[in-house]
């Protein structure tokens, strides 16, 4: 098939365009800079030049394809409603550019988007009120107009060589702060996946007519944050230590509510209907044995 991909040259993008591409299948990237275009080239995918704001170039690029994929983003935590409004009016431009076609449209989400309180699986809708992201509700928008609509649930860890995410940030700040913290008891958990796992994922929704429109791309139902602390100390050789809940904003900065999460997550029925097993390694294993703490990687700033 011939897939357009917003966020082709991402992290967990960049391994779904690697997948696809060893599937056989043709990518048309979405790229804003001369780089990102370089970059897909040489991965043998077609750079379609636009951003997420130039919802023409969205158009473009969906009615070109037989199926649409996006894990585009914007990172911006200091501003986060803007960036779920420019995320939801990319999702109803790509939703609207292939109404009436019956061709999939595959939206990534997020576990930490539902609300906790259990071990979330994939018929738990997200929690809309706390956090402003519409991913879901605006690509469900348009599964009764003709659109094939699949949700992709990403944990809050998805882990492998190239990751700038949450657990490279928690490196970071280890590093300032000269110890590892956790919250409280350390005992809420973060489900993880490797981003190959992840990318098959993706693969398989394209691939697999299924009624299922909810998937959870998860290896591990969850890490208690305090062993992923434990890990960070020994790879730097610092402390691990508690900090109150009162304490957590100062010492972890921007990420302190999620470094609170307790979100462990099922994927019993992703793994059932995609025939899905993951390979990658585990994320304490990753850490200990893969890249993360060589000179020069970072996390979000």
């Amino acid at each position: 098939m011939r897939v357009f991909v917003t966020g082709a040259t991402g992290f967990v993008g960049s391994a779904v365009v690697s997948e696809l591409r060893a599937h056989g299948h043709e990518i048309i990237g979405l790229a804003r800079s001369p780089e990102a275009q370089a970059s897909l080239s040489q991965k043998g995918a077609t750079p379609h030049v636009g951003s997420l704001t130039d919802l023409e170039s969205l158009v473009a690029g969906a009615r070109n394809a037989d199926a649409v994929m996006h894990l585009a983003f914007i990172h911006d935590f200091s501003n986060f409603s803007t960036a779920a409004q420019t995320d939801a009016m990319a999702i109803a431009t790509l939703g609207e550019a292939l109404v009436g076609t019956g061709k999939k449209l595959i939206v990534t989400s997020g576990i930490g988007l539902l609300t906790p309180g259990k071990v979330l699986d994939e018929n738990d809708l997200p929690n809309i009120s706390g956090h402003g992201r519409l991913s879901e509700a605006s690509a469900m928008a348009f599964a009764d107009r003709g659109v094939a609509v699949g949700l992709v649930r990403l944990p809050p860890t998805v882990h492998g060589h190239g990751d700038h995410g949450f657990v490279p940030t928690l490196i970071d700040i280890a590093r300032a702060k000269g110890s590892a913290g956790y919250v409280a008891s350390g005992q809420n958990r973060w489900p993880a996946v490797h981003v190959a796992d992840a990318a098959r994922v993706y693969r398989k929704i394209l691939e697999t007519e299924a009624d299922q429109t909810r998937y959870h791309p998860v290896a591990e139902q969850g890490i208690a944050f305090k062993d992923i602390a434990g890990m960070i100390g020994h790879k730097l050789g610092v402390p691990v230590v508690s900090v109150t809940r009162e304490e957590a904003s100062e010492h972890f900065g921007w990420i302190g509510n999620f470094a609170q999460l307790d979100i462990p997550a099922d994927s019993a029925l992703t793994r059932a209907t995609l025939d899905w097993q993951p390979k990658g390694p585990s994320l304490l294993d990753d850490l200990e044995t893969g890249t993360y703490f060589d000179a020069g990687r970072g996390g979000i700033s």
